[in-house]
């Protein structure tokens, strides 16, 4: 669910500390894979066919292949490429022989079916078979569920108060059927879920039950402003005291933490993407001020850089030093960029070891051509590694 290399000392003073917490023995009906740092890419090629060559497979730890689709309760294919696909993800393991290759049912569009698939007992079970049969047919790692989101809305969804207690329900069962199978097949099969970064997701599920089925949680701390009226940054690292809607990674995931969630569950999202306004004064270069959201000036990080941050562009770099974030800001056109680069990358890199979380998760692998972010990633998480092209 989207160019960065130094730590500010303001950055590490606001790290708050944190209980060293034990990381313990999950129930049988949880996962029991080895905690490793992961950095997981969601790949969406939007219906076409992927080059051989086009996924760096050794930069990554997990590839979670988007979308498949929900329809008749049951999880069934996105895209007419999705066999071609799955066996050209599948051919990066002869490279990287311990990349996992997922597949992400449904997004922001396609959780229209959620709740009637989450209903009951029966229609649970409809659910998972498909999941089984969907990943044995294609020889997947396992499910991410992606289901934005239980008990709201969305993107005007069908949604019940009781999605709350299903969705945890789903995700246990599946759990259970999907130990049963990796028993069968001699490997460990994955279960994860893209969540929501707002204190609303988390009153609408339960977070401290979810987790003991999961073995990632995909927290979206991204498109936290876009279509405001005024500018904000979509993924800041930190709140700064400024911002009328007090958002921050921080923040999300502190709140996680709070609802019970262990660290080591936890994978940070972010975007390699960014979003722009028009109209914008030029008072603090932009930063928190009215303009007009523009959906033409929402950017992967590669036209990012191939474009706004070529010499001549008019457009100037910007850091905001207590979200630790880079923003961009054009004077004469009086339009304004946020976006994620390898700096503010490797303050999250830092911040993910210091917090002990599970690793980094982005949407979405084809916004960096360059792999400049990915890169920077890898760089972050492991510093001491040098990682292969």
């Amino acid at each position: 669910m989207h160019s960065h290399l130094m730590v500010s000392m303001f950055a590490l003073a606001t790290l708050l500390p944190l209980p060293t917490l034990a990381i313990q023995r999950q129930t049988s009906s949880a996962s029991t894979v080895a905690n490793r740092t992961e950095i997981i890419g969601y790949v969406f090629p939007r219906g076409r066919v992927l080059g051989p060559s086009e996924v760096a497979g050794k930069k990554l730890t997990r590839i979670n292949y988007a979308f498949a689709n929900v329809a008749d309760g049951k999880v069934v294919e996105g895209s007419a490429h999705d066999k071609e696909n799955f066996a050209i993800l599948n051919g990066l393991k002869r490279q990287n022989p311990n990349l996992k290759i997922l597949v992400s049912v449904g997004g922001w569009a396609w959780s229209k079916n959620f709740s009637d698939a989450a209903l009951t007992k029966e229609s649970r079970k409809i659910f998972i078979d498909s999941a089984v049969d969907f990943v044995t047919k294609y020889d997947l790692d396992g499910l991410d569920v992606d289901w934005e989101y239980p008990g709201l809305k969305g993107d005007d969804n069908k949604f019940r108060p009781e999605d709350k207690e299903n969705f945890t329900l789903l995700l246990k069962e599946l759990r259970l059927r999907f130990n049963r199978e990796g028993a069968r097949l001699h490997r460990h099969l994955y279960t994860s879920i893209a969540t929501g970064s707002s204190e609303n997701f988390l009153e609408h599920t339960e977070m401290a039950k979810v987790q003991l089925y999961v073995d990632s949680i995909n927290l979206m701390t991204y498109d936290m402003y876009g279509g405001d009226k005024n500018t904000g940054h979509h993924s800041p690292l930190y709140e700064n005291p400024d911002d009328p809607k007090h958002v921050s990674s921080n923040k999300s995931v502190h709140n996680y933490l709070e609802a019970g969630v262990k660290p080591n569950k936890i994978v940070l999202g972010v975007p390699f993407y960014g979003k722009g306004w028009t109209n914008v004064a030029a008072t603090r270069n932009g930063l928190f001020q009215s303009g007009t959201s523009a959906h033409d000036l929402h950017l992967d990080y590669g036209s990012i850089e191939s474009i706004l941050l070529k010499p001549g562009s008019g457009y100037v770099r910007y850091w905001d030093y207590t979200s630790d974030s880079p923003y961009l800001y054009n004077a004469s056109t009086q339009t304004w960029v946020d976006y994620e680069d390898a700096e503010s990358l490797a303050h999250k890199a830092l911040y993910v070891r210091d917090y002990h979380l599970g690793g980094m998760m982005f949407w979405e692998y084809t916004g960096d051509p360059n792999n400049v972010l990915l890169d920077a990633i890898n760089a972050g998480l492991h510093p001491h590694a040098k990682v292969k092209p």
